[in-house]
């Protein structure tokens, strides 16, 4: 039997280890393609590339070769599915290193980006993320964070296979999967929570004397049940149903009365 294709990218770089934990997982089960962002692009989201040209060369990592792109996660996806003529069964994105929970995470994510990328060109797409329990993990060298993928690896495989065998659910575009640092339950279907982070901004002076800004913000403690960050918090692993369509259904009628009326 005819094993599926699968392209994965992240937006950790080419060079992190969670991209390659979960080529790990699932290397046995699919063909799998590498085609990641040469560096670092967390927060990037769905931002393209179309103001300069993207460089794309063939690398070796760990004995494998893989596609390193000079650009986002997004023309990393781009480049898979229209340079590379890949036609992958499934986009994976991933493991990033930190969660990617709430409407605020997944519209900045470059992880969930290029996954919504995928599922915008026609191929669903599934993007997992790993809790840290240091914060500063995701400022780090992503090639030697302290967290252990060894069961965010098992997650990867056992969702993907589940995709493969009964396939993708409908009226579904992206699965967003959240993997607890420590794993106390099984998985819930969720939905996403409104914020992640309290948002702060600290003002600084330079050297010269003139000021400058870190935006920040600790994250925050919990968000109410039923939503991606509430089962992380308890320990299970999170999946997110996500659809494209960001139209507020509920919302037209409202509207219709508001410009129906004459001024």
């Amino acid at each position: 039997m005819k094993k599926p294709r699968v392209l994965l990218t992240n937006d950790d770089g080419i060079n992190s280890v969670g991209l390659w934990a979960a080529y790990e997982a699932l290397s046995d089960i699919c063909e799998v393609t590498v085609v990641a962002p040469a560096s670092q692009q967390s927060a990037v989201g769905r931002s393209i590339s179309i103001f300069e040209p993207i460089r794309a060369g063939m690398v070796s990592m760990h004995g494998i070769s893989a596609y390193a792109v000079g650009g986002k996660p997004t023309d990393a996806v781009i480049i898979g599915l229209y340079a590379l003529d890949l036609k992958p069964d499934l986009v994976v994105s991933g493991i990033n290193i930190g969660e990617n929970l709430s409407y605020e995470s997944i519209m900045t994510s470059g992880t969930v980006g290029a996954a919504l990328e995928a599922a915008n060109q026609g191929t669903p797409a599934v993007a997992f993320s790993l809790q840290v329990e240091d914060q500063g993990d995701k400022f780090d060298d992503p090639r030697r964070p302290s967290q252990s993928f060894s069961s965010a690896k098992q997650v990867v495989r056992d969702v993907c296979s589940r995709i493969f065998e009964q396939g993708f659910p409908q009226s579904t575009d992206v699965i967003n999967v959240n993997v607890p640092s420590m794993i106390r339950g099984g998985y819930v279907v969720t939905r996403l929570a409104k914020k992640l982070f309290r948002t702060g901004v600290e003002k600084r002076l330079d050297p010269r004397g003139r000021p400058y800004f870190w935006i920040n913000g600790p994250l925050l403690d919990d968000a109410e049940e039923g939503t991606d960050f509430h089962a992380i918090k308890s320990g299970a692993i999170s999946i997110t149903p996500i659809t494209l369509d960001c139209t507020a259904t509920w919302a037209v009628d409202d509207m219709s009365r508001l410009f129906s009326l004459e001024k």
